[in-house]
């Protein structure tokens, strides 16, 4: 809508000639109170001829205005009524703004190159929890091959044939728990057993 009235604009420029193209630069108009005493002096050497001018044409610009005002109220309603025609909503309309937005946001090269670095952190994480796991299985299968922990086994296995008795070597642990428990019901009696009953 915006190169439509720009487009108008241009137009109006067209046809009105040298003293609208005029209204339409850029040039800075001074704010309130910016710099009366120019304004004043320029009142006061214009003549009364184009001061007559001047006021006809603020009223042409006024009208004109106004009459751009009412065409963008009308085009922004037919907008409206052509949205509801095709069931575009507001929700709709925020999606699509969203989607597009976050497509021009992927399309930077600022994107990109986040997007790379954090691939390749991602990557070396990875990489370095992968190490870090092989150092700690290699530890663990150096304990287990260590002579401190060969002696334990040993002791540990010695004391499974003690207590489970002529059970074969490599019996899980619950086995052994059983084994003890069972031999240890079987075993005489505590002193303190006995004295109870007395």
């Amino acid at each position: 809508s915006f190169g439509r009235v720009t487009f108008l604009s241009r137009k109006l420029a067209a046809d009105q000639g040298p003293a609208f193209r005029g209204l339409l630069r850029t040039d800075p108009v001074p704010e309130e109170g910016e710099d009366v005493a120019a304004t004043i002096s320029a009142t006061e050497t214009l003549s009364e001829e184009e001061q007559q001018e001047l006021r006809r044409e603020l009223a042409k610009v006024e009208e004109e205005i106004q009459t751009l005002s009412q065409v963008l109220a009308a085009k922004e309603k037919h907008l409206a009524e052509i949205k509801r025609k095709l069931g575009i909503n507001s929700l709709q309309e925020l999606k699509q703004n969203i989607a597009k937005g976050w497509q021009d946001v992927t399309a930077t090269s600022a994107y990109k190159k986040t997007s790379e670095t954090l691939s390749q952190a991602g990557q070396k994480a990875s990489a370095a929890f992968s190490s870090v796991g092989s150092v700690i299985t290699k530890k663990l299968e150096d304990v287990k091959n260590s002579p401190t922990f060969k002696s334990f086994e040993e002791k540990v296995e010695n004391l499974k044939s003690k207590v489970g008795g002529t059970k074969p070597a490599g019996g899980d642990f619950g086995e052994v728990l059983n084994s003890t428990a069972n031999a240890s019901a079987t075993s005489e009696p505590l002193p303190e057993q006995t004295q109870g009953g007395l």
